[in-house]
């Protein structure tokens, strides 16, 4: 996948940002030690200040970029649901099944990203743990009505949305595919935490990876179909 990705291939909304970081090399430093930084010490600890200081730079070549914190995380998490929404199409493709299609989605939400080095100038291990910890502090604002109005979530909403279409072709009759989806999302999100942090709120099944299996197990239940494998 990596031979055919570019960055080129992802969308990002452009009122995230003041200048796009990928137009300099000074916006992709921004980019990837505030990555580096931002899973070292987290979004509360994590200051343009400090990231200043990493990239020996001031605080105002990166308000240059982004007008905040917060729009550099929406900013992150944004182009991580784009790169993800590419790597279940393009892992998709080919499968006409939806039954089989949706499996292979879920596998893809729900796995734990490997260390596999950055792409480029963007680790998507350590964007990973990001957006696990972090990406709920991305809409848990204030402005959450006014930057939803803007388009500052339709990464995440386009994936939903496709993701919730196949669960329909499979059974039209499903009400809640959106909130299936999100639950999905979410629920392993919190269960790979646990898994590293609270290991007494997860469940470990040696052979197996039991948060992927478990997803599969919810969805297919719920929506009343049977998952190709079993």
């Amino acid at each position: 996948m990596q031979d055919s990705f570019t960055y080129s291939s992802l969308q990002v909304n452009n009122r995230v940002y003041i200048k796009n970081p990928e137009s300099s090399t000074l916006g992709r430093k921004i980019v990837e030690s505030s990555i580096n930084l931002m899973d070292k010490i987290g979004y509360e600890a994590f200051t343009f200040k400090k990231l200043g200081f990493e990239i020996h730079s001031n605080e105002a070549s990166i308000y240059r970029y982004f007008e905040s914190k917060n729009k550099l995380l929406l900013y992150l998490t944004s182009w991580y649901w784009s790169w993800m929404e590419y790597k279940i199409n393009f892992g998709l493709a080919n499968i006409p099944a939806p039954e089989e299609r949706l499996e292979k989605a879920i596998k893809l939400l729900t796995e734990d990203i490997e260390l596999d080095g950055s792409f480029e100038h963007i680790s998507k291990y350590k964007l990973n743990r990001i957006v696990i910890a972090e990406a709920s502090k991305s809409y848990m604002t204030k402005k959450v009505d006014q930057n939803n109005k803007e388009g500052f979530f339709s990464c995440y909403n386009q994936l939903v949305g496709r993701l919730s279409n196949i669960i329909l072709e499979i059974n039209p009759t499903y009400k809640y595919p959106h909130m299936l989806i999100t639950t999905l999302i979410e629920g392993a999100h919190h269960q790979r935490f646990f898994a590293q942090h609270l290991p007494l709120l997860t469940d470990e099944v040696n052979g197996e990876d039991a948060i992927t299996e478990f997803s599969k197990e919810t969805a297919f239940k719920a929506i009343g179909a049977i998952r190709p494998s079993k």
